[in-house]
């Protein structure tokens, strides 16, 4: 997810008017492989249903990619993290920005994030080469590929379901 918010802003401004935005954007999770830690304040079971939610200030990590939930939930195959299932006030951090949304969830394998209802994107400008410059997108689902970058942010249904952003236009690294 590298640059992963200031491409998705720059391809957004050529389409502003567009209720679906997608762009290919460079490569983004540096270490694909790396293992998926987590950490929770609890951890509820069910043996019957053979279901567990961790909830409380819930952390995942995945190389230099975070998830942090109100509550999430893994769907295991064969003892592997297949999905994760994450619900309340979602944050997905990444060296290039910050992705948040009212649910989400990580389909482990091909390596794809979704999130879903009041999806809002911020812009590292640290990270983007921008000298500075940063921007916000807003809207309903965003499905980010962090193998391959691509990335498509839709605004929702109806005649409010466009995609809204916004660019700043000064350069924070100079001195008035």
């Amino acid at each position: 997810m590298r640059a992963f918010v200031a491409a998705l802003a720059v391809g957004a401004c050529a389409m502003a008017a567009a209720a679906q935005q997608t762009t290919i954007l460079g490569k983004g999770m540096s270490n694909p492989n790396a293992p998926i830690s987590y950490s929770a304040d609890h951890f509820a079971a069910d043996a019957n249903s053979k279901t567990g939610v961790f909830y409380g200030n819930v952390i995942i990590r995945q190389g230099d990619v975070s998830m942090h939930a109100d509550a999430v939930r893994f769907h295991v195959v064969d003892n592997k993290p297949d999905k994760i299932f994450a619900q309340g006030g979602v944050v997905v951090t990444s060296p290039s920005g910050v992705a948040t949304g009212d649910n989400g969830v990580y389909d482990v394998n091909p390596r794809v994030v979704t999130l879903n209802g009041h999806v809002v994107l911020v812009n590292n400008p640290s990270s983007s080469g921008s000298s500075g410059n940063s921007g916000v997108m807003r809207g309903q689902a965003l499905t980010v590929n962090l193998l391959t970058g691509k990335a498509t942010l839709n605004g929702g249904e109806g005649t409010k379901g466009r995609i809204q952003g916004l660019f700043s236009t000064t350069n924070q690294n100079q001195n008035p």
